[in-house]
This record gives structure tokens, C-alpha cells and sequence, in this order.
């Protein structure tokens, strides 16, 4: 849907856009991909448990999975949200375990909050980030949350009911790494769950969400391999209003955090991960001033 920028005014952005886009490239491999167990400073994060079950296994085979998360401070932290997919198998991710929910994880948070320590002036937590389920009261405390892999998202009614509470009072949500229309048909179908009546709005480069820091020119976005997949950006809107506030931006056939995952690896064109990490930044900035 194409919007007039009427009333929206951009908060802030670098000046030497040209000369930064060359610098930040630099800075995304220097990032790197950062060893599973590089260490925190002592004392600084809060030991969770979580149990994963392999299916469809009778013998219900239970693993269990460490991951850390800061204790609440007033520094900014990246928050992954967790859910229970409706099967497991092992797979090269964290844990390896393809939980769908870990897909670029933890390395995608690690690199992108440096660069967005290194880019703003915003005091964080960096090199890495929380985990919440949408039953978590702690979730709350956050701001700001990633949530990936949303085709094979099923909430439950509480969940559902959380995570609308949650962006009624001021949470920002994006929505990553889902591709092709069974995917995008099932999470339109949840947010509808979540947000009875609300419509998703498909945005256009002019929505100040992509000129909240970096001023992003175009959404032109070709995948390598994948030039079938053509990226679309979809929000709800705080009261169903396209004139308010956005609640939730969807990057439907897009992947940022994979690219995030892999800039200290060359693995993807740096202009392309330039963006990625250009989108993520943006997203945190704006919702963290609306």
C-alpha cells in the first residue's frame, strides 16, 4: 500500500551516508562470527533451562538447553521469542537442534548488537541477547523482540492473549526469516489470533520506520540464489491505523538475521548484509521512540 509521509518526520540519521555505508561494511566483518563459547563477564546473566522433545518419538527423548539471559537493567536488550514448533529434529543450528525458533541464533544477536553499539549512541547489552516464551512475565521488560520462522508459529490462546498485551503496551515486534505463501498464510493467521480485526498493511519505503537512523533508499532486495523470493515488508498498526504507531513489521521472504549470522564470514555479498544490518538498526530505533 502506498502512503504519504504525511506528518512523519524522520528522528535521526548519520550525515555522510555514502562514505558510512563503506565504513559499516568494514565494521559488519569485523563483527565475525563469534566462538559458541565465548564468555560473558561474570555475574552478568541469569541461567535458564529449557527442555526441547524430539518427534515424533515415542520414547519422548528430552534434552536439555542452556542459554543465558541479562538480568533487567536499563540497558537495551535484544529479546528472542521462543515457541514450540510442532516437531524437532536435529539440525545445524544451536543445540543442534532445528527448533526453528534458534535459526541464526545465537550468532545472529551477537554481531548485530555490536553494530548497533557501534553505530548508536544506545546503551545495551552487547554481544548477544534473551530468550522469552510468550508466557514469560520477564518479557515485558523488553521492548523489543525478534521472533523467526513464524510458518510454523502456533500460539497458544494465552500466548496469543500475551503477546497482544504485550504490543498494546508499546512492545515492537519483527518478524523474520519466512518465506513462500504457506508461511505468510499461517502467520496472517495467527496475527489475527492476536489481533482480532487487524489488517497488515504492506509498507513502502516512504513509512519512517525505514528512515528512523540510516535513510533506507530502496526495498529492492535480490537474494543470492533466490531471485524468486522478493521481499515484502507488512506492519500493524497501534489501533488498526496506519496513521499510528507500528506495533509489528514483518519481513515476509527476507532473512536479516541470517545475514547478520554470517557477515564475519563472507559467506553473503557485504552491500546485502549492509542492508540487513541497516534494517535491524532502524527497527530498534524506531521502537524504541514510538
Amino acid at each position: 500500500m502506498s502512503r504519504s509521509p504525511r506528518g512523519w518526520k524522520t528522528v535521526a540519521r548519520i550525515s555522510a551516508a555514502g562514505a558510512l555505508v563503506s565504513a559499516l561494511g568494514a565494521g559488519l566483518f569485523a563483527a565475525g562470527r563469534l566462538e559458541s563459547g565465548s564468555a560473558d563477564p561474570p555475574g552478568t546473566r541469569d541461567r535458564f533451562e529449557l527442555t526441547a522433545t524430539f518427534r515424533p518419538d515415542p520414547n519422548a527423548v528430552e534434552l536439555p538447553l542452556d542459554y543465558d539471559n541479562y538480568a533487567y537493567s536499563d540497558r537495551f536488550t535484544f529479546a528472542r521469542i521462543r515457541f514450540e514448533p510442532p516437531r524437532y529434529r536435529r539440525g545445524p543450528f544451536y543445540w543442534g537442534l532445528d527448533l526453528k525458533w534458534n535459526h541464526d541464533y545465537p550468532w545472529g544477536e551477537e554481531n548485530f548488537t555490536r553494530i548497533l553499539g557501534e553505530y548508536t549512541s544506545l546503551t545495551l547489552n552487547e554481544g548477544g541477547g534473551d530468550i522469552y516464551s510468550l508466557n514469560e512475565a520477564a518479557l515485558f521488560k523488553r521492548p523489543f523482540a525478534y521472533l523467526c520462522e513464524v510458518g510454523f508459529w502456533d500460539p497458544s490462546d494465552q500466548e496469543a492473549e500475551n503477546l497482544r498485551a504485550w504490543l498494546l503496551k508499546g512492545g515492537f515486534l519483527v518478524v523474520d526469516d519466512f518465506v513462500q505463501s504457506r508461511a505468510l498464510e499461517n502467520f496472517l493467521f495467527q496475527m489475527e489470533r492476536v489481533l482480532p480485526g487487524y489488517t497488515a498493511v504492506e509498507l513502502d519505503v516512504s513509512h519512517p520506520v525505514f528512515d528512523s537512523f540510516f535513510h533506507i533508499e530502496t526495498l529492492d532486495f535480490e537474494h543470492i540464489g533466490r531471485p524468486d523470493l522478493v521481499p515484502v515488508y507488512y506492519g500493524f498498526f497501534e489501533n488498526n491505523d496506519p496513521d499510528q504507531r507500528l506495533m509489528v513489521i514483518a519481513n515476509y521472504n527476507h532473512d536479516i538475521g541470517d545475514y547478520w549470522e554470517w557477515s564475519g564470514n563472507a559467506y553473503w555479498p557485504v552491500d546485502l548484509t549492509n542492508e540487513a544490518f541497516k534494517l535491524g538498526v532502524n527497527y530498534v530505533i524506531y521502537g524504541m521512540i514510538h
